[in-house]
């Protein structure tokens, strides 16, 4: 491209650039100036992640050519952050309100919101929405985001509290002023010198074979193209899997494309080459092949086998049974049954997946996004043939995962280029890349009944569904070993049988998404439920309550809990809103003259916190070092949930330390030990528990080094600790202390695994060693001409055991109820169409209506100071319950979502036939 000098003001400062005309704005301003505070989703406009303000107006830099600056003033979040007033002030109540969870989208938000300050318009929610609506967030929910731009004059003191009083108090998030200054580095933000770039030559077609001609013409006809990697040049085994034994995917197809978007080789050379190459130049030959591509063709007794070593194209099926289903709903006084389906849901987080390998000697470190350091490190070992050892993983910030940053993405490809290449290589997903190649949430096709005594007592439910795995197996195992235990919902049925499998098709591979496989079985069960109580002439609520599972009851797997079953808290804590929203509902309705009618439904909810029947170990390092400050190791990566600030409360309170005291030692193989993945809501409840532990621990070595009494009071000083045990005092020295080979003077390790037992053949043990519950009411409001749906209010009540930060909690709940919102009204993903967040549609800043959290403190046996994961349990019940608020507005009952305008419409017009 012809180069040319462009002139503008940046942050202040006059520059100049050669660039292209056409070049970005955004790519100028992160590789040129390197403002990685200017972050890209989309390049295209849709995800507003990459605003600036250009002459004081917030605009998308990915839609701006450089050329376009041209004598104009254009301002990022690092020049707001150092000279606008405005923008400091938006950022402390971004850090009061936990505006800002993974920090992908902060720096977009806040520049917007800059822009409206400074515009002088007046501070209405409207206002705000309106001016921050071409931002997209995918884990806040937006609320937080609001009201912390209309509370932006509060000069409010931060929340500091005392050692020992950590736990309940809201804190700011620890890593929060580095995601509200645009510090944070994500995978795309940093490059080493001399970096290679990478990119993957991907199959168009759901299923073909393939052959790949000459390269060595290939790289003779392409100036700056160094290597083609095929599966030929993978120095250890050609195939990963987040669960060992059924690993299944390899980083290079061989022969034959089991999905659209798998990989076939990559092309590895100088940047600027690559960024020119068009891809359509590659020696590849396709000869597409019959392709399956949904449940039932696969499932066909005639139908090819995807794996040559799974009969029948299942994966692997979950089954648990108690009791004699079939006679008790034989003589059941009602029964309800239906067929329900939910479609591909793709995770759509905002950054897309990116980073960078390198050799160091014999080892390789690889710096990406991840959710689940040591099973890369492990995966990565295994592609190259050496020891987990000699692979260094270390995590970028996250821009947001659920489940998706799980399964390896780049770090196959840019592990094997750099362990050949010798130099660093570097690869970022464009959008289309990663919604097309990625985890999806499975598809499922699930047939239930239900059946009730006439005083509503549930005594039998049968459950049969099919979930869509794709191509490979990823965390099909988990979905189905889980969803039979769960889709009861938390409810006493006596007699129960549920199996559930996971099927290969030729299609993206499903893993894991905020719920593994719960959701899609609440949106079955709880909309028979509704169908029951109305048969049986019983409230919907009071129906929930009356068979509620408690302490003393078992579940479907015979599990007794014993305590920490807050499900009936949480039910009852809606009995008033209940019955105002319905009487609000039938005021509304009764007046109306038109073709709005408004509704409320509920749904019940919850989720075993970690792996199933399975070791799910967390292990915590602690340490005091000489000058008196501690060091925490703490391997959980935090995507924006709050691990990094919710643990270090969860330790300070167990050693007595106030949380000032810490310096964070972050997820890295080779700095902290193993926390596990960051999943399943398993970070809060076991890395937690393992924290405690080691405060606890390293408490009493303390204690014992001045020979204080267990009630001893700790002050942590400059190269000291202040020991006071009633009136006695206790000086320890830590100068004189022999320090370990980390440098510390006091040290410990702890470990923490769930106790769980193993599930017999019919399902029945203790899969999980605590439960989260919770429940959410649904106000809506439905245009019956339109079809269009309308949510105005979630009320959401969540036993979380103990709130260890509400505030933190609340931002929980809220982003977990938009995913849900998204997952009942608008989200459904096609392979091969909508590869784009123009196309694929996810809740903006205008769909999301108020929320009204209610935290239930039923403290559980097990957990740190009995508290319970939140993650997933969030957005379980929130699809459901607008579902049956939509069957209570149109008496409509919509068996598959997303509930779109054409499929409310097509189903009101089926009622009005009949």
């Amino acid at each position: 491209m012809d180069r040319s000098a462009a002139s503008f003001t940046l942050n202040g400062d006059k520059v100049e650039i050669c660039a292209a005309s056409t070049v970005r704005l955004s790519r100028v301003l992160r590789d040129d100036f390197h403002l990685t505070g200017t972050k890209v989703g989309c390049d295209a406009g849709d995800c507003g992640a990459c605003t600036v303000l250009l002459d004081g107006a917030a605009v998308c830099a990915c839609l701006v050519a450089v050329a376009q600056a041209e004598d104009r003033g254009v301002e990022t979040i690092e020049g707001l952050t150092r000279s606008n007033p405005l923008t400091r002030q938006l950022q402390a109540a971004f850090l009061r309100h936990g505006a800002a969870q993974c920090g992908i989208c902060t720096p977009g938000m806040l520049t917007a919101a800059t822009a409206l300050l400074q515009g002088g318009a007046e501070l209405t929610e409207t206002n705000v929405a309106d001016a921050l609506g071409g931002v997209l967030c995918r884990c806040t929910g937006y609320r937080k985001i609001i009201a912390a731009v209309l509370d932006v004059g509060n000069a409010a003191a931060t929340v500091r509290p005392s050692a020992g009083e950590a736990i309940g108090a809201r804190i700011v998030r620890l890593d929060g002023l580095a995601k509200v200054e645009g510090r944070d580095i994500f995978g795309a933000d940093a490059v080493p010198d001399a970096a290679l770039a990478l990119r993957a030559i991907r199959s168009p077609h759901h299923r073909a074979a393939f052959e790949i001609g000459d390269v060595e013409a290939f790289l003779a006809g392409h100036s700056g193209i160094l290597r083609v990697f095929t599966a030929a040049d993978v120095p250890g085994r050609n195939r990963f899997g987040v669960i060992p034994a059924f690993a299944d995917q390899p980083a290079f197809a061989e022969g034959e494309v089991r999905f659209r978007g798998e990989a076939v080789a990559a092309v590895v050379g100088e940047p600027a080459a690559i960024e020119a190459l068009d891809l359509s130049d590659f020696p590849v030959t396709w000869t597409p092949l019959a392709a399956l591509t949904a449940t039932e063709e696969a499932l066909h007794q005639s139908a090819e086998r995807i794996h040559d070593a799974r009969t029948g194209n299942i994966l692997t099926q979950g089954h648990v049974e108690k009791g004699d289903v079939s006679r008790a709903l034989a003589e059941a006084d009602a029964v309800v049954e239906g067929r329900f389906e939910t479609g591909f849901v793709e995770h759509a987080y905002i950054e897309p997946e990116a980073g960078f390998a390198r050799r160091v000697g014999n080892r390789i470190e690889v710096q990406a996004c991840t959710q689940a350091p040591y099973m890369d490190r492990d995966d990565i070992a295994l592609i190259l043939g050496i020891e987990p050892e000699s692979v260094r993983i270390i995590p970028t910030a996250v821009g947001g995962g659920f489940g998706s940053k799980l399964d390896l993405s780049v770090q196959p490809f840019i592990a094997i280029a750099a362990w050949h290449l010798n130099r660093p290589v570097r690869m970022v997903y464009t959008r289309n890349e990663s919604i097309s190649t990625t985890t999806k949430r499975h598809p499922a096709s699930m047939r239930v009944k239900i059946g009730a005594s006439r005083d509503g007592r549930l005594i039998g439910m049968d459950f049969d569904a099919d979930f869509n795995t794709g191509a490979y197996s990823s965390w099909g195992p988990t979905v189905a070993n889980r969803v039979p235990v769960h889709a009861s919902g938390p409810y006493y049925i006596p007699n129960y049988r549920a199996l559930a499998r996971a099927v290969h098709t030729n299609l993206v591979p499903a893993g894991a998404f905020r719920g593994f496989g719960v959701p899609q079985s609440a949106i079955a069960q709880e909309q028979l439920y509704d169908d029951l109580a109305d048969k049986l002439g019983l409230d919907r609520l009071e129906f929930r309550i009356l068979n509620a599972l408690t302490d003393d009851l078992p579940t479907v797997t015979g599990q007794v809990l014993g305590e920490g079953v807050g499900f009936k808290t949480c039910l009852e804590a809606l009995r008033e809103p209940w019955r105002e929203a319905r009487k609000v509902a039938a005021r509304f309705n009764a007046r109306a003259s038109g073709p709005r009618r408004r509704g409320v439904g509920v749904a019940g909810m919850w989720y075993g916190c970690g792996n199933t029947s399975l070791p799910n170990p967390s292990t915590i390092r602690l340490g005091l070092k000489p000058d008196g400050r501690l060091s925490l190791h703490q391997g959980a990566v935090d995507i924006g949930q709050g691990s990094n600030t919710v643990i270090t409360q969860i330790c300070a309170d167990a050693l007595g330390a106030p949380v000032e005291a810490f310096d964070l030692v972050s997820a890295d193989t080779d700095l902290s030990p193993d926390c596990g993945k960051t999943s399943a809501s398993r970070q809060t409840f076991v890395t937690g528990k393992a924290a405690e532990l080691a405060g606890l621990d390293l408490r009493a070595q303390i204690l014992r080094h001045t020979n204080a009494g267990e009630h001893a009071a700790i002050r942590f000083g400059d190269r000291l600790l202040t020991v006071e045990d009633g009136e006695r005092v206790r000086i320890l020295a830590l100068d004189g202390l022999p320090a370990n080979p980390l440098g510390y003077v006091l040290a410990t390790e702890q470990t923490f695994d769930p106790p769980t037992t193993a599930l017999d053949a019919n399902g029945q043990g203790e899969p999980y060693a605590l439960y989260g519950f919770g429940a959410h009411m649904a106000e809506i409001e439905v245009d019956c001409e339109l079809g269009t749906i309308k949510v105005l209010k979630i009320t959401a009540a969540h036993d979380v055991g103990r709130a260890i930060n509400p505030t933190l909690l609340e931002g929980q709940i809220e982003g977990g109820i938009a995913q849900g919102l998204g997952l009942a009204l608008m989200e459904e993903f096609h392979p091969g169409r909508g590869e784009n967040l123009h196309d694929y549609l996810i809740p903006t800043i205008g769909d999301i209506p108020p929320v009204e959290s209610i935290l239930v403190e039923d403290a559980s046996p097990v957990g740190p100071f009995g508290a319970k994961g939140i993650g997933e349990q969030a957005l379980i019940p929130t699809a459901p319950a607008i579902l049956n608020a939509l069957h209570d507005a149109a008496g409509i009952r919509l068996r598959k979502v997303p509930a779109t305008p054409d499929r409310v419409r097509a189903a009101l017009l089926e009622k009005a036939r009949s």
